[in-house]
């Protein structure tokens, strides 16, 4: 066979292949075009119009729904407490993910380490409205074993209101968010610790390196990159936050645990105001001014962790 007519098989070979390959990923594209990429676009169309939901008309009103947003109090509010699961909950949830996976990598090995790490990814494995509906039994302030626990030891006087008190619920609400999603950010580091070579601390043991040591100058560093990755990954996941909260508090009381999310639904589906009339144009202003802002924060923790990242280098 000639070169020539090799090269046609080879071709056409190729072509056949590639056929087959669009083929299986077209219905992904058409899933995805469906329930991502048109919701999306319909969300900043329904934004600039005032639209109920239930009829035809839609009265398009320009930029008015994000005018009345950024004067909204309420709106503030949750954004502001969507805020705190990020500038908080993911600090400490990194962090204490982090060192807990150093423990589990490096110092407890074996069955031990695994069971551990079973028990940290199992509430990550359950639905988060599941667990929600659980918890309210388990914090009830009246019949709840959380509060039993804390009145018959004389940890408190009085049964602890975790869920209804105002100035408990939000912090409550963290806190559970934190524990259900844990495992996940665990696992992410452990698989990141997997990448730092054995040779490093193999060397550095050599040279006298103490266990401190080897994790300033080994872990730490090459877990530098992980982190930006991790670190956005978390923000994301606390920024998304409904199904929990809506289940626990239902963004109550007086709204004191309503973050973005919980608004948007109360705004659209479930009104207590404007005569209680659903208004999906003003609620899909909402979701795309903070869609906006999420990626802002995204984008300016990548930079920030990347700038260090290259600061490390110099100084080295």
């Amino acid at each position: 066979m000639s070169t020539s007519a090799m090269a046609g098989t080879l071709r056409r070979h190729r072509r056949g292949e590639l056929f087959w390959i669009y083929l299986f990923i077209v219905p992904g594209l058409v899933l995805t075009a469906m329930f991502v990429f048109y919701p999306m676009l319909a969300s900043w169309y329904f934004s600039l119009t005032e639209w109920n939901g239930f009829t035809d008309g839609k009265d398009f009103v320009g930029l008015a729904n994000y005018r009345e947003l950024v004067k909204d109090p309420l709106f503030w509010g949750s954004f502001g407490r969507s805020m705190v699961f990020v500038l908080i909950g993911v600090p400490l949830r990194v962090g204490l993910a982090l060192v807990l996976a150093i423990v589990l990598n490096n110092i407890i090995r074996g069955r031990l380490s695994t069971f551990f790490r079973t028990v940290f990814f199992l509430p990550v494995m359950a639905a988060a409205s599941v667990i929600g509906v659980v918890l309210t039994f388990v914090l009830s302030p009246s019949n709840g074993p959380v509060s039993f626990f804390l009145t018959s030891t004389g940890l408190s006087d009085a049964p602890v209101e975790f869920l209804s008190d105002p100035t408990l619920a939000l912090w409550s609400a963290l806190a559970l968010h934190t524990w259900k999603n844990f495992g996940m950010t665990l696992i992410y580091w452990l698989a990141a610790l997997q990448t730092v070579p054995a040779e490093y601390y193999e060397a550095a043991a050599m040279d006298g390196a103490g266990a401190v040591q080897r994790l300033l100058r080994i872990t730490l560093p090459v877990l530098i990159p992980f982190s930006v990755i991790i670190i956005v990954l978390t923000a994301n996941e606390n920024l998304h936050a409904f199904a929990l909260i809506q289940a626990l508090t239902g963004g109550g009381p007086y709204y004191s645990s309503e973050v973005v999310e919980v608004y948007i639904f109360r705004t659209a589906f479930a009104p207590d105001s404007a005569g209680g009339v659903p208004r999906l144009g003003y609620a899909s202003a909402a979701g795309c001014f903070f869609g906006l802002a999420t990626l802002a924060i995204a984008l300016l923790q990548a930079w920030a962790i990347t700038l260090v990242s290259a600061q490390r280098k110099r100084m080295k």
